[in-house]
C-alpha cells in the first residue's frame, strides 16, 4: 500500500518538522494507520513523530480522542466537525505542536448521496504557543476516484500536503 505514497512529501514534512522543533501525532479513520506508516517510513521520525491512534468506531473516536456524542449523532463520523475535533484531540492527547485526522468513506460501499465513495475529510491542528491566541484547526473536504486502496493512498498523500502547506506557513 505504501508503494502508492508519496515519500519525498513525507520526508519534505519531517525535514520542516525537525527544523521547527515541533512534533507531530496523527488520528485516522479511513486510512487505517497508513499516514502514521508513511512518516514513520522516513528514518530518524522519532524525532519529530509522537504517536498514532486509528480510531475506526464511533466509540473509538469518543474514548480517545474527545469526539463529542452530539458531533458524530448530529453531523457523523465522515464530517467537516468530526474531523476537527479529531485533529484537535490528537493533538491535545499526546499533547504535541500538530495533530493530523482523516475520516472518509474508501468504499466500495457505505457512500450515500451527500458523501459518496471517496469523499474525505482531513483535519490539521496547530498548537501555538501557550498566550498567543494563535492556536487554529482547519478541515478540507476532498473527493477522491479509485478503489479503496487509490483512496486511501490518495488521503495520505493529501494529508501530508496540508500539513506541509501548513508548516510552510508558520514556520519562519
Amino acid at each position: 500500500m505504501l508503494e502508492h505514497v508519496d515519500r519525498e512529501r513525507a520526508r519534505r514534512v519531517g525535514e520542516a518538522l525537525r527544523e521547527a522543533d515541533e512534533r507531530l501525532a496523527v488520528a485516522e479513520s479511513c486510512t487505517g494507520g497508513l499516514i502514521g506508516a508513511a512518516i514513520t517510513a522516513v528514518p530518524g521520525a522519532s524525532d519529530y513523530f509522537d504517536s498514532g491512534l486509528t480510531t475506526y468506531a464511533y466509540d473509538a473516536k469518543r474514548r480517545h480522542l474527545g469526539v463529542s456524542r452530539e458531533a458524530l449523532d448530529e453531523h457523523g463520523a465522515v464530517s467537516e466537525p468530526v474531523a476537527r475535533e479529531m485533529a484537535r484531540g490528537v493533538r491535545d492527547v499526546a499533547d504535541v505542536t500538530w495533530g493530523i485526522s482523516a475520516t472518509g468513506i474508501a468504499g466500495p460501499s457505505g457512500g450515500t448521496e451527500e458523501n459518496p465513495v471517496g469523499t474525505v475529510y482531513v483535519g490539521i491542528a496547530y498548537a501555538a504557543p501557550w498566550g498567543s491566541e494563535d492556536s487554529y484547526s482547519i478541515v478540507s473536504r476532498y473527493v477522491f476516484d479509485g478503489d479503496r486502496d487509490e483512496i486511501r493512498a490518495k488521503t495520505v498523500d493529501q494529508a501530508l500536503a496540508d500539513l506541509l502547506s501548513e508548516l510552510d506557513a508558520e514556520l519562519p
